[in-house]
């Protein structure tokens, strides 16, 4: 068995804490963007879960949105869904907050918790494949077994 980054070790015991049962796979190439892990783990870019970290533009709280590869996240439309502007911060903030660099923010095991919402579209498959805290390293998992673990609040990210 291969020893995971000490990143991707702190995913799969945030996992365990969870009650998830997943399996970290380390990949040779990146899989920092959704097109690189759709192609390394042979699915649909729809399949790929990007971490995206926003910010509440009045109290600059951080927000997680778990996005489909395939989606972006429209910031006027979400904002409005919110009732509540968001921003794009900077990359220091998104490390602070999660605890990851960007290219490899998994859902969830980050510095502190973030209030998460999840793309509605994920939730149109079995299987999806999200960040397990490093730049070449994912996991698998039922969509609606996150959506539920995390009590992330379905969205649209187009609006």
């Amino acid at each position: 068995m291969t020893d995971l980054p000490s990143a991707s070790q702190r995913i799969a015991d945030a996992a365990k804490a969870l009650g998830l049962d997943i399996a970290i796979t380390i990949h040779d190439h990146p899989t920092r963007s959704a097109e690189e892990a759709a192609l390394a783990c042979g699915c649909d870019v729809a399949q790929i879960v990007k971490s995206l970290v926003f910010k509440s533009a009045r109290s600059h709280d951080p927000l997680l949105f778990l996005v489909s590869g395939a989606n972006r996240v429209d910031l006027e439309a979400v904002g409005k869904a919110l009732g509540e502007g968001i921003e794009r911060p900077d990359a220091k903030f998104v490390r602070e907050v999660t605890g990851f660099a960007i290219g490899g923010i998994p859902p969830f095991g980050h510095a502190r918790p973030l209030t998460t919402y999840m793309d509605e579209g994920l939730l149109a498959f079995n299987r999806v494949w999200a960040a397990a805290g490093t730049p070449n390293t994912v996991f698998a998992v039922k969509p609606v077994t996150l959506l539920e673990c995390l009590n992330a609040k379905p969205i649209r990210p187009n609006g």
